[in-house]
């Protein structure tokens, strides 16, 4: 089983991001995903980032 956590991305530094998770921030390996950018919303599994996916996907998620 794979569990991955939405966060919203505030912030990127080469290959690594700040990721935001509802005031708790983690930097994050995003060297799998191509041309992140802040205010975008990616899926995190242990500490890299696996996938881009939208803010209201992110939000429902968020909210179960």
């Amino acid at each position: 089983m794979c569990y991955a956590v939405p966060g919203r991305v505030s912030e990127v530094d080469g290959a690594y991001a700040t990721v935001d998770y509802g005031g708790v921030t983690k930097r994050v390996n995003i060297s799998f995903l191509e041309d992140v950018k802040p205010g975008e919303y990616v899926l995190v599994h242990i500490g890299y980032a696996i996938q881009k996916i939208d803010e209201e996907e992110a939000l429902k998620t968020l909210q179960i």
